[in-house]
């Protein structure tokens, strides 16, 4: 017990007997269906989701701007990870199990790594807040996953209610205070890489066409009733609403 967090005599720990109680009840094949879905199926959906992001995202108007966006998921992820490294290590609080042997531990071979905070909610949610700046569509369904990864820790025994609260809140905090400076450099890169020959990445469109050149009624291209609206210059709004 080397922390304040380590005292878990209080609702923190009812809440976990309660839900990792359903998992003792369980039958077999559910016990390794949820084992499975915490461990492993829900990052590999919100990968798929980062990926239906990206695509989404190559064929908006403001398409460099939307890809810079969900590019910020995946970098606020590794961000909020690193940042997990000291508090770890500082909290110092051991698995559930370790100190209430009663659990039933649906996962093996953690008993040495420390419990607070969970790296699995950390990443769920730092996907789910990212993708909802850039797609709300996205970012809640990657927001319910999130709620369900943390389901997934507590029943599989890992984690304590918590752990799991500390790794959503790692995550909010890292990807909403440090997304202006991301995308204060990841814009600019977006906008120079859609001009090169890996502008496909970018935009669904030719290099410096986001929508490739599909017009609007009338005729005018988005690019050209921009210019027309402030004399030739940038819209000003143009990159300041990301999510659709």
């Amino acid at each position: 017990m080397s922390t304040l967090l380590a005292d878990t005599t209080n609702p923190d720990l009812g809440l976990l007997l309660t839900v990792n109680g359903w998992a003792r009840s369980a039958p077999v094949w559910l016990d390794s269906l949820v084992s499975w879905v915490g461990e492993y199926g829900i990052l590999i959906g919100l990968l798929a989701l980062c990926t239906a992001g990206w695509l989404q995202a190559r064929r908006r108007p403001d398409a460099p701007v939307a890809v810079a966006g969900v590019l910020w998921a995946p970098l606020a992820v590794a961000l909020a990870e690193l940042a997990n490294i000291p508090i770890a290590a500082i909290v110092d609080r051991p698995r559930p199990f370790v100190d209430h042997p009663g659990l039933d531990v649906l996962i093996g071979g953690k008993a040495g790594t420390h419990s607070f905070v969970s790296d699995h909610s950390t990443m769920s949610m730092g996907i789910a807040v990212a993708l909802f700046l850039v797609n709300r569509r996205l970012g809640a369904i990657a927001g319910g996953l999130a709620l369900l990864q943390g389901f997934c820790r507590m029943f599989m025994g890992l984690h304590y209610p918590t752990d799991v609260l500390g790794g959503y809140a790692l995550a909010t905090a890292v990807v909403l205070l440090l997304a202006p400076i991301a995308m204060a450099v990841l814009v600019p890169l977006c906008h120079a890489v859609a001009r090169t020959a890996a502008a496909p990445l970018i935009t669904a469109g030719p290099a410096g066409s986001p929508r490739g050149g599909r017009r609007r009624r009338g005729g005018s291209a988005p690019a050209d009733r921009d210019a027309r609206h402030d004399g030739g210059g940038h819209h000003p709004g143009a990159d300041s609403d990301l999510a659709a």
